[in-house]
Protein backbone atom coordinates (compact mmCIF):
# COMPACT_ATOMS: atom_id res chain seq x y z
CA UNK A 1 0.00 0.00 0.00
CA UNK A 2 2.19 2.58 0.95
CA UNK A 3 4.25 1.32 -2.40
CA UNK A 4 1.39 2.30 -4.08
CA UNK A 5 0.94 5.70 -2.24
CA UNK A 6 4.48 6.51 -3.12
CA UNK A 7 4.12 5.87 -6.97
CA UNK A 8 0.92 7.56 -6.97
CA UNK A 9 2.70 10.84 -4.79
CA UNK A 10 5.72 11.15 -7.65
CA UNK A 11 2.82 11.00 -10.83
CA UNK A 12 1.42 14.28 -8.46
CA UNK A 13 4.74 15.38 -8.31
CA UNK A 14 5.61 15.55 -11.73
CA UNK A 15 2.27 16.92 -12.74
CA UNK A 16 3.14 19.92 -10.14
CA UNK A 17 6.59 19.69 -11.77
CA UNK A 18 5.25 20.07 -15.40
CA UNK A 19 2.64 22.69 -14.81
CA UNK A 20 4.81 24.52 -12.75
CA UNK A 21 7.35 24.68 -15.64
CA UNK A 22 5.01 25.47 -17.96
CA UNK A 23 3.45 28.15 -15.49
CA UNK A 24 5.29 28.85 -12.69
CA UNK A 25 8.95 31.44 -12.26
CA UNK A 26 12.26 29.54 -10.21
CA UNK A 27 10.52 30.82 -6.60
CA UNK A 28 7.06 28.97 -7.13
CA UNK A 29 8.50 25.98 -8.30
CA UNK A 30 10.35 25.94 -5.54
CA UNK A 31 7.82 26.39 -2.83
CA UNK A 32 5.42 23.60 -4.57
CA UNK A 33 8.42 21.08 -4.73
CA UNK A 34 8.56 21.87 -1.07
CA UNK A 35 4.79 21.10 -1.07
CA UNK A 36 5.18 18.03 -3.01
CA UNK A 37 7.44 16.46 -0.76
CA UNK A 38 5.85 17.34 1.89
CA UNK A 39 2.57 15.66 0.98
CA UNK A 40 4.94 12.59 -0.32
CA UNK A 41 5.51 12.00 3.40
CA UNK A 42 2.56 12.63 4.74
CA UNK A 43 0.00 10.92 2.09
CA UNK A 44 -3.02 10.73 4.41
CA UNK A 45 -2.86 15.02 3.81
CA UNK A 46 -2.62 14.50 0.59
CA UNK A 47 -5.97 11.50 0.33
CA UNK A 48 -7.71 14.53 2.18
CA UNK A 49 -6.67 17.17 0.03
CA UNK A 50 -7.78 14.78 -2.96
CA UNK A 51 -10.94 14.29 -1.21
CA UNK A 52 -11.96 17.85 -0.58
CA UNK A 53 -10.83 18.85 -4.09
CA UNK A 54 -13.53 15.93 -4.89
CA UNK A 55 -16.33 17.27 -2.74
CA UNK A 56 -15.66 20.60 -3.78
CA UNK A 57 -16.19 19.86 -7.37
CA UNK A 58 -18.98 17.55 -6.23
CA UNK A 59 -20.94 21.13 -5.21
CA UNK A 60 -19.31 23.06 -8.10
CA UNK A 61 -21.50 20.51 -10.09
CA UNK A 62 -24.72 20.52 -7.84
CA UNK A 63 -24.39 24.17 -7.95
CA UNK A 64 -24.50 24.80 -11.84
CA UNK A 65 -27.46 22.29 -11.86
CA UNK A 66 -29.30 24.26 -9.32
CA UNK A 67 -28.48 27.32 -11.79
CA UNK A 68 -29.45 25.88 -14.36
CA UNK A 69 -32.74 25.12 -12.88
CA UNK A 70 -33.27 28.86 -11.40
CA UNK A 71 -32.53 29.72 -15.15
CA UNK A 72 -35.48 27.71 -16.52
CA UNK A 73 -37.87 28.47 -13.11
CA UNK A 74 -36.78 32.36 -14.43
CA UNK A 75 -37.41 32.36 -18.05
CA UNK A 76 -40.87 30.22 -17.23
CA UNK A 77 -42.01 33.63 -15.09
CA UNK A 78 -40.57 36.28 -17.66
CA UNK A 79 -43.14 34.18 -20.12
CA UNK A 80 -45.46 34.06 -17.51
CA UNK A 81 -45.11 37.73 -17.14
CA UNK A 82 -45.17 38.60 -20.30
CA UNK A 83 -48.23 37.12 -20.74
CA UNK A 84 -49.62 39.26 -18.13
CA UNK A 85 -48.47 41.90 -19.68
CA UNK A 86 -50.22 40.99 -22.92
CA UNK A 87 -53.35 40.22 -20.93
CA UNK A 88 -52.73 43.65 -19.63
CA UNK A 89 -52.31 45.37 -22.24
CA UNK A 90 -55.55 43.64 -23.79
CA UNK A 91 -57.35 44.64 -21.11
CA UNK A 92 -56.43 48.40 -21.35
CA UNK A 93 -57.50 48.82 -25.17
CA UNK A 94 -60.83 46.88 -24.62
CA UNK A 95 -61.32 49.54 -21.37
CA UNK A 96 -60.76 52.31 -23.99
CA UNK A 97 -62.62 51.02 -27.09
CA UNK A 98 -65.27 51.22 -23.94
CA UNK A 99 -64.84 54.24 -23.55
CA UNK A 100 -64.44 55.39 -26.74
CA UNK A 101 -67.97 53.90 -27.17
CA UNK A 102 -70.09 55.57 -24.31
CA UNK A 103 -68.20 59.04 -25.51
CA UNK A 104 -69.67 58.00 -28.90
CA UNK A 105 -73.33 56.85 -27.89
CA UNK A 106 -75.67 59.25 -28.32
CA UNK A 107 -77.15 61.52 -25.93
CA UNK A 108 -80.86 61.97 -24.90
CA UNK A 109 -81.99 64.32 -27.38
CA UNK A 110 -82.93 67.72 -26.31
CA UNK A 111 -86.03 69.31 -27.74
CA UNK A 112 -86.43 73.09 -28.00
CA UNK A 113 -86.58 74.71 -24.71
CA UNK A 114 -85.37 71.61 -22.60
CA UNK A 115 -87.71 68.44 -23.10
CA UNK A 116 -85.72 65.60 -22.97
CA UNK A 117 -86.24 62.81 -25.55
CA UNK A 118 -86.64 59.35 -24.11
CA UNK A 119 -84.87 56.36 -25.80
CA UNK A 120 -87.03 53.68 -27.19
CA UNK A 121 -90.54 54.05 -28.12
CA UNK A 122 -92.23 56.72 -26.26
CA UNK A 123 -96.09 58.45 -27.30
CA UNK A 124 -97.19 62.42 -26.84
CA UNK A 125 -100.11 63.67 -27.66
CA UNK A 126 -100.26 66.87 -30.12
CA UNK A 127 -102.41 69.29 -29.13
CA UNK A 128 -101.74 71.64 -31.93
CA UNK A 129 -100.39 72.82 -34.98
CA UNK A 130 -99.51 76.40 -35.17
CA UNK A 131 -98.17 79.49 -37.51
CA UNK A 132 -97.31 82.34 -36.45
CA UNK A 133 -97.24 81.66 -32.69
CA UNK A 134 -94.39 80.99 -30.81
CA UNK A 135 -94.93 78.81 -27.52
CA UNK A 136 -90.89 77.60 -26.92
CA UNK A 137 -90.37 80.29 -23.72
CA UNK A 138 -93.32 77.75 -22.06
CA UNK A 139 -90.71 74.79 -22.58
CA UNK A 140 -88.20 75.81 -20.36
CA UNK A 141 -88.66 72.93 -17.66
CA UNK A 142 -91.35 71.52 -18.35
CA UNK A 143 -90.35 68.01 -19.80
CA UNK A 144 -93.80 67.19 -20.19
CA UNK A 145 -94.55 70.19 -22.71
CA UNK A 146 -92.79 70.44 -25.86
CA UNK A 147 -93.11 71.00 -29.92
CA UNK A 148 -91.22 70.92 -32.80
CA UNK A 149 -90.65 73.18 -35.74
CA UNK A 150 -91.64 71.93 -39.17
CA UNK A 151 -92.36 73.85 -42.65
CA UNK A 152 -92.60 76.98 -40.35
CA UNK A 153 -95.25 75.42 -38.15
CA UNK A 154 -94.91 74.30 -34.51
CA UNK A 155 -96.58 71.07 -33.52
CA UNK A 156 -96.97 71.18 -29.69
CA UNK A 157 -97.23 68.10 -27.82
CA UNK A 158 -97.88 67.04 -24.21
CA UNK A 159 -97.08 64.21 -22.11
CA UNK A 160 -94.88 61.38 -22.88
CA UNK A 161 -96.18 57.80 -22.38
CA UNK A 162 -94.49 54.37 -23.00
CA UNK A 163 -98.07 52.47 -22.91
CA UNK A 164 -100.09 53.58 -25.89
CA UNK A 165 -103.73 53.10 -24.19
CA UNK A 166 -102.82 55.13 -21.15
CA UNK A 167 -101.54 58.03 -23.86
CA UNK A 168 -105.26 57.36 -25.64
CA UNK A 169 -106.87 57.90 -22.60
CA UNK A 170 -105.13 61.04 -21.77
CA UNK A 171 -106.00 62.34 -25.41
CA UNK A 172 -109.36 61.25 -24.91
CA UNK A 173 -109.53 63.59 -21.75
CA UNK A 174 -108.19 66.35 -23.38
CA UNK A 175 -110.68 66.30 -26.12
CA UNK A 176 -113.55 66.18 -23.52
CA UNK A 177 -111.86 69.53 -22.10
CA UNK A 178 -112.48 71.55 -25.71
CA UNK A 179 -108.73 70.62 -27.73
CA UNK A 180 -110.06 68.67 -30.42
CA UNK A 181 -107.08 68.56 -32.45
CA UNK A 182 -105.23 66.20 -29.92
CA UNK A 183 -103.95 62.90 -31.14
CA UNK A 184 -101.30 60.60 -30.61
CA UNK A 185 -98.35 61.10 -32.27
CA UNK A 186 -94.87 58.33 -32.04
CA UNK A 187 -91.17 58.96 -31.44
CA UNK A 188 -88.71 56.81 -31.37
CA UNK A 189 -85.28 57.03 -30.09
CA UNK A 190 -86.10 61.22 -30.43
CA UNK A 191 -87.43 60.65 -33.76
CA UNK A 192 -90.85 61.47 -34.56
CA UNK A 193 -92.18 58.15 -36.66
CA UNK A 194 -95.18 56.78 -38.25
CA UNK A 195 -97.77 54.96 -36.07
CA UNK A 196 -97.67 51.74 -37.82
CA UNK A 197 -94.25 51.81 -37.35
CA UNK A 198 -94.41 50.90 -33.64
CA UNK A 199 -97.37 49.74 -33.09
CA UNK A 200 -96.39 45.58 -33.55
CA UNK A 201 -95.06 44.99 -30.18
CA UNK A 202 -96.05 48.21 -28.38
CA UNK A 203 -99.58 48.49 -28.58
CA UNK A 204 -101.11 45.64 -26.67
CA UNK A 205 -105.17 44.91 -26.62
CA UNK A 206 -107.26 47.27 -25.91
CA UNK A 207 -108.37 47.57 -22.34
CA UNK A 208 -111.92 47.76 -21.38
CA UNK A 209 -112.32 50.68 -19.98
CA UNK A 210 -110.64 52.95 -22.61
CA UNK A 211 -113.61 52.97 -24.73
Amino acid sequence: MKKVTLIFTMVLVGAFAFNASAQMDKKEKKEWKKKAKEYARNPEQLKQLIDDSQALKSQVSSLKADNTSLQSNLSDKDAKVSELQDDIAKLRSELSAAKAAARDKPKPVEAKGGEKMIDGVVFKVQIGAFRNKDLSKYFDNNENFGGENADGTQKITLGQFRDYWEADTFKKYLREMGVKDAWIVPYKDGTRVEIKDVLEGVVTEKPADSE
